[in-house]
């Protein structure tokens, strides 16, 4: 196992922006494919740079691109700095949907709890992310999902909680294999998994005392804990 406890310094409402991305970035590693090379490593969504943090530290990488479109570069070079990073992580502030990179740059791209936010779109998958990435090269995407679609009144609960047109971001596992396969089934090799790290996930989120951490466990403890689940995406690009 990767060394997650030099992180928990992190595990606070301060750096949380969800459930805990360390947890979720850990077992996306963990269960990767044989083959998988981090020297040159995408961290798209970074966040607080945390994540480039822990791919930096944790997979050999010899560079990790920390980019965002949330969290300026200033801001986040400043925390790599303090980490003495500065020789392995370059903060770029920046759009998934227009990437300023050669075509074929990297060697892997990981996205930790975001790509649901732009990539639920046909098209974005193969045109916007697949190309940045070489030869045998692999994207490796861990996000929220759901285990199946809801109806009745947890469907209700489910858009309440995900604030109307945000519940349409959360898909199945079934639903992401069915997209990437589809769009690109012929240039990558697609493997989707559910994570096993939810339970631990969402509970040191709630424990962080962030206020949306609170309101999630609200809604979680309704009976969205069952219907909810992370998804685990790895390609491989022929």
């Amino acid at each position: 196992m990767n060394n997650i406890e030099n992180y928990r310094k992190y595990f606070t409402k301060e750096y949380l922006m969800g459930p805990n991305s360390f947890r979720l970035l850990d077992e996306l590693i963990e269960r990767k494919p044989d083959g998988v090379s981090f020297d040159r490593t995408l961290d798209l969504g970074c966040g607080f740079a945390l994540t480039s943090m822990f791919i930096a530290n944790e997979t050999g990488a010899k560079s990790v691109y920390a980019f965002d479109l949330w969290v300026s570069a200033s801001e986040n070079y400043e925390r790599i700095k303090q980490n003495h990073l500065e020789d392995k992580i370059i903060p770029i502030h920046g759009d998934a949907m227009d990437m300023p990179f050669a075509k074929e740059y990297f060697d892997a791209i990981v996205s930790v709890d975001s790509y649901h936010y732009f990539g639920c779109k046909k098209g974005v998958f193969a045109d916007k992310i697949l190309p940045y990435v070489k030869k045998n090269g692999y994207i490796m995407i861990v996000m929220p999902g759901i285990k199946q679609e809801p109806e009745g009144e947890l469907k209700k609960l489910f858009c309440e909680w995900a604030e109307g047109d945000d519940s349409e971001l959360f898909k199945t596992a079934e639903w992401w294999r069915n997209l990437l396969t589809e769009e690109c089934g012929d240039e990558c090799e697609i493997t989707v998994k559910e994570a096993g790290c939810y339970d631990i996930a969402w509970r040191e989120w709630f424990e962080s005392g962030h206020d949306y951490g609170i309101r999630d466990k609200e809604y979680l403890d309704k009976g969205l804990y069952d219907l909810l689940n992370f998804v685990l995406v790895y390609a491989r690009r022929k």
